[in-house]
């Protein structure tokens, strides 16, 4: 489709960025994304919580502060109690409250299914923002959050999933990376960032090389993943999206035989509320992930390395 071209938008979706940025003068530009999808639990107060997170974490993947939110909603008003829904527009409100961010309105319509979401509005120094592409030759790559919450939900559909394993997820997508991206920014010169959704951690790294004289080399062992997640991926409670990312990014994986194929799959998982992955100079990477632990974000871990020899590639061994 044809785009409309504007010098003040700095970045829409051509590059498959988490938010598009408008700039409104030399010092302010309006950071905006819009996510919603069908639930991922069963309960409707930690749904409402967890498409809340998932739509306000793309600012802070921007750098951005998110500052307002509007509800998007499809209910079966027919079929479910009006009280359903008053619980999930409740925990979306609640992770609102947490982020500091002001509900201003929304629009609702009727659907055979129910769906959740929100569209955010945040801001940003123009001169400020974080592109999910940038990396560095010699960069260090941090990830803070654990994969698996798209095998863990699959799982939980199918009846299979324990309560411990339920319980650490839904920390997981309910946590925001609000402290994250502050001790981010804080610590400066990061090059790239995104945060790991829907495309799986293959995909958004991907789509920070592609295009690029740079690869990523990742050490499987310092993935971290969620509890009971391995179980669950070699018995095969696969979701269809993770196969998916896997046809679609394949091509541009190369597999040392080093690294188990259950972390391999894992890899492709379609995540929720997933964490940021940024790069940023190699002496910086220790200090922050040991503010990021200090800080609650216990999971944050170096989990590669940009290099120049193979670029558009990751080597995962």
């Amino acid at each position: 489709m044809p785009l409309i071209s504007d010098p003040n938008l700095l970045t829409g979706y051509e590059h498959a960025e988490d938010a598009g940025v408008y700039k409104l003068s030399d010092d302010t530009a309006l950071v905006q994304t819009l996510d919603f999808f069908t639930p991922t639990v069963d309960d409707p107060f930690t749904f409402g919580q967890i498409a809340a997170v998932n739509a306000i974490n793309d600012i802070y993947a921007m750098g951005g502060k998110p500052l307002t939110a509007m509800n998007i909603v499809c209910f079966p008003i027919k079929t479910m109690e009006k009280s359903v829904l008053r619980e999930v527009l409740r925990g979306g409100l609640d992770k609102m409250r947490e982020a500091g961010v002001l509900l201003v309105g929304g629009h609702s319509v009727e659907d055979n299914e129910i769906k959740y979401g929100l569209s955010v509005t945040g801001l940003i120094h123009p001169g400020k923002v974080l592109f999910n592409r940038g990396a560095k030759p010699g960069d260090k790559l941090i990830l803070t959050k654990p994969l698996g919450t798209g095998i863990i939900s699959t799982a939980l559909k199918a009846g299979v999933l324990g309560d411990v394993p339920l319980h650490k997820a839904i920390v997981c997508m309910t946590g925001l990376n609000k402290k994250a991206a502050e001790l981010m920014i804080a610590a400066g010169d990061i090059h790239s960032c995104t945060d790991i959704t829907g495309f799986g951690f293959f995909g958004h790294a991907c789509e920070t090389i592609e295009g690029s004289n740079v690869g990523i080399n990742i050490d499987a062992a310092s993935i971290p993943v969620l509890e009971g997640v391995r179980d669950l991926a070699e018995t095969g409670y696969i979701p269809g999206g993770l196969y998916r990312n896997r046809d679609f990014r394949m091509h541009q994986i190369v597999k040392a035989p080093s690294c188990p194929d259950w972390v391999y799959d894992v890899c492709f998982d379609p995540q929720t509320a997933g964490g940021l992955f940024f790069s940023l100079p190699a002496d910086k990477a220790p200090p922050l992930v040991a503010l990021l632990r200090a800080a609650g974000v216990a999971d944050a871990a170096v989990v590669g390395d940009v290099v120049s020899d193979h670029p558009g590639k990751i080597h995962i061994a």
